[in-house]
């Protein structure tokens, strides 16, 4: 299926407001709550996945989350949803990134997904003891998924 100008064009949208896509996976039965369904910290634990790539990359090595700021769970994701993690670069410091973390999760028998959490993610660079370090000068080049495909 040949992809036309307006999808694409609604997709650089989608990830212009979103962030790239990190991660993708589906919520399964062992990652629910009592109440059937799926536990806050199961897709916390996504997003800290996601953006730790992402801070890994730009940092070229070790990363450490240091908070996560302003969470709010927007409704709940069941199982067999497909969820979506996307990460923004909001900020380099001499040591430290910031990123928005929005996860998107679509029911199976859906079309379209909804946001399901956001949060701000902060993460400094570290070296092989723990300490922090400086950021390397290109810093942000190192970020391969703002990259485009090459045709």
């Amino acid at each position: 299926m040949e992809t036309t100008i307006f999808q694409a064009e609604e997709l650089a949208a989608q990830l212009k407001e979103r962030g790239s896509l990190v991660i993708r996976t589906i919520a399964m039965p062992s990652d629910t709550n009592p109440s059937g369904d799926i536990f806050g910290g199961w897709l916390l634990a996504q997003m800290d996945l996601a953006a730790g790539n992402m801070a890994g990359q730009i940092a070229r090595g070790r990363c450490a989350t240091v908070a996560i700021e302003g969470i709010q769970f927007v409704r709940p994701v069941h199982v067999g949803d497909e969820v979506t993690i996307y990460a923004k670069l909001v900020k380099l410091g001499r040591s430290s990134i910031t990123m928005d973390i929005q996860a998107w999760a679509r029911p199976r028998d859906a079309a379209h997904s909804e946001n399901v959490i956001k949060a701000k993610f902060i993460f400094v660079a570290i070296d092989e003891d723990g300490n922090s370090r400086a950021l390397p000068e290109n810093a942000q080049e190192n970020l391969v998924y703002t990259r485009l495909p090459k045709s």
